[in-house]
């Protein structure tokens, strides 16, 4: 059987093919799935890839399957590993920041002003997949940048350099690092001028150099052999289809809970009343990644914020124990159960680190609040992917978990903050589930077919609108 489109996402504990072929209307038809553990740890990724492969054959009772197309997307091997250094936290470092986790970094280091000796050496033993290097308004402040290119030339790094600094320098910058045999990319200053974030050129670009010196996973080489397209790094994907269907739906944020990490996608300005108090710019679409809140790897770290009694209430006397034994994918209601409620603290925790918060401000004209970070109120959707959400019967719960008792009209008229400070979802958003599981791999078509992917995603959430 020959279909039209074959997608795979090589993630870090599973990996899943999805197949599509075009109706007679020419929309995108979803066929079917096939998953497997990611073989990384056997060396090769594609073992697990054809595991998948075999499964989707078997679901759609095939002998063999053949495609037109092939696309993929991966957060194997720890994903794209980045490090930021810029000039003031607060400014140029905070917008390189944001470009590299739109694009679906993982970001290890960052650094403001100088880099200090412990700064490379700290550089040197990370070796990051790729370094941004920003500093500096357009035509501002220009020794900082110079001298961390010049320090990041003399260290012994192959990672790939972005500059998304001050333009009037980027001649200057690109000449120090190729003088020193670094492969360079400039693109737009990230922070061009005060209280005006520009990542979007920085993401497309992390997201070029991901596919073309990256994807380092063992066996990735043979995958590269089989895609017509480039490998994106999956949040990037699944980023690229939060972005389009908002521009369709409206306000939304996106909570990817994962074996690794928990990713947070929001797509959003905020209400216009939470706007008038905000002091410093947010991107309209802004990712975040909890690194220490993944449901597999990182299990031992949200065990340790959850009530243990909540545990023994599904019989689990020596959760420690318990998660030992369990598999990747849950192989009963016990190890489902186990996996929301660890679901459900990874959402509500990285949801809470994504936004932004309202404080008080002491001035010489009194006391006042102000807003700083992500305003999530005016989201209109909560859309919730990956395993644990999409496979769990209680995932809209675990969603209802991460909303505010309160509007934003109803934070800023209240006599005093509410004890609940945090700018998050209110409590009229809608929760959706992405029971398909496409996000991911809908995001590796949506430039190429953003009509069809835009219905296939409303077809995925369940959303006839």
């Amino acid at each position: 059987m020959e279909i039209d489109i074959l997608v795979a996402e090589i993630g870090s504990t599973t990996t899943k093919v999805n197949a599509f072929n075009f109706d007679s209307n020419n929309n995108l038809l979803y066929l079917g799935r096939g998953e497997s553990i990611t073989t990384v740890e056997d060396g090769d990724v594609t073992i697990g890839l054809y595991k998948a492969i075999k499964e989707i054959e078997s679901n759609l009772n095939i002998k063999k399957l053949l495609w037109s197309d092939f696309y993929t997307s991966s957060s194997a091997a720890g994903g794209l590993r980045m490090s930021v250094h810029g000039l003031v936290k607060e400014m140029t470092v905070k917008a390189a920041n944001e470009a590299a986790l739109g694009a679906g970094a993982v970001v290890k280091m960052v650094t403001a002003g100088i880099l200090s000796k412990y700064d490379l050496d700290s550089l040197i033993k990370l070796n990051p997949n790729i370094i941004i290097l920003s500093g500096g308004v357009d035509y501002g402040e220009k020794e900082t940048v110079i001298n961390n290119a010049k320090f990041i030339s003399e260290a012994p790094l192959f990672s790939p350099i972005i500059y998304a600094g001050n333009i009037a320098v980027a001649d200057e910058v690109e000449h120090i690092l190729k003088s020193a045999n670094k492969k360079v990319y400039v693109v737009d200053n990230v922070y061009p001028n005060i209280d005006e974030l520009n990542v979007k050129p920085a993401r497309e670009i992390i997201q070029k150099v991901f596919e073309e010196h990256i994807v380092k996973a063992p066996g990735m080489e043979k995958l590269r052999d089989m895609v017509d397209q480039a490998i994106l790094p999956t949040p990037g994907a699944v980023m690229k289809i939060s972005s389009l269907l908002a521009d369709e739906i409206g306000d939304l944020i996106v909570i990817d809970i994962g074996g690794a990490t928990t990713d947070v996608h929001s797509i959003t300005d905020g209400s216009p009343s939470i706007q008038q108090i905000t002091i410093s710019p947010e991107p309209h679409s802004k990712r975040t990644v909890e690194g220490d809140l993944g449901v597999f790897y990182n299990a031992e770290n949200i065990i340790k914020i959850v009530d243990k009694k909540i545990f023994n209430e599904i019989n689990i006397e020596d959760v420690d124990v318990f998660r030992s034994k369990v598999k990747q994918i849950p192989q009963d209601k016990k190890q489902k159960k186990y996996y929301e409620i660890l679901g459900k603290a990874a959402a509500k925790k990285a949801v809470e680190r994504h936004a932004g918060k309202i404080k008080e401000l002491f001035s010489p004209t009194g006391r006042k609040n102000i807003a700083k970070g992500k305003d999530l109120t005016a989201i209109k959707y909560i859309i919730g992917t990956g395993g644990v959400l999409v496979r769990n019967p209680g995932g809209k719960k675990i969603l209802e978990s991460i909303k505010s008792d309160a509007t934003a009209t109803e934070i800023l008229t209240k006599a005093k903050i509410l004890p609940s400070q945090i700018l998050l979802p209110s409590k009229d958003a809608n929760i959706l589930i992405e029971s398909l599981y496409l996000f991911s791999s809908i995001g590796c078509l949506c430039d190429k077919y953003p009509e069809q992917s835009i219905k296939l995603a409303k077809q995925s959430i369940d959303l006839k609108i």
